[in-house]
């Protein structure tokens, strides 16, 4: 008879726990800063219709929050980042806004659309 505990989800869930905060311990924070930029874009690319089914996909009110987010994420970080790595998270972000004006019935003044107030009107 072996003296290892039983093996519930319990037991299972804690040592999954603790392997993944010390394998994000090891992860630089830029890499963790862009990992979640892009997710964010992804997500707000395909809420603008920029996806496989945009008619079934686009969702604007989801869009517009997850744009807000990611300009202040990447607002926020660009110091922190440098150039090199904000540079493209800029120019993504700045296509989305441009989607999601170009998606919009009613289009938001210059300024106030989806994370305008952090990077200023997009054109």
């Amino acid at each position: 008879m072996t003296d290892t505990p039983p093996n519930d989800l319990a037991t299972e869930a804690s040592i999954d726990d603790t392997d993944a905060a010390r394998d994000i311990s090891e992860v630089p924070a830029v890499e963790l800063i862009n990992t979640v930029a892009v997710h964010l874009l992804s997500a707000a690319a395909v809420k603008v219709g920029l996806a496989d089914d945009p008619q079934q996909q686009t969702d604007l009110d989801e869009a517009r929050k997850l744009i807000t987010a990611l300009a202040g994420l990447v607002t926020a970080a660009a110091t922190e980042i440098g150039d090199h790595h904000a540079r493209p998270l800029r120019d993504g972000l700045r296509s989305v806004q441009l989607a999601f004006r170009e998606a919009s019935a009613i289009p938001d003044a210059p300024g106030a659309g989806p994370g305008e107030k952090y990077t200023g009107p997009v054109n």
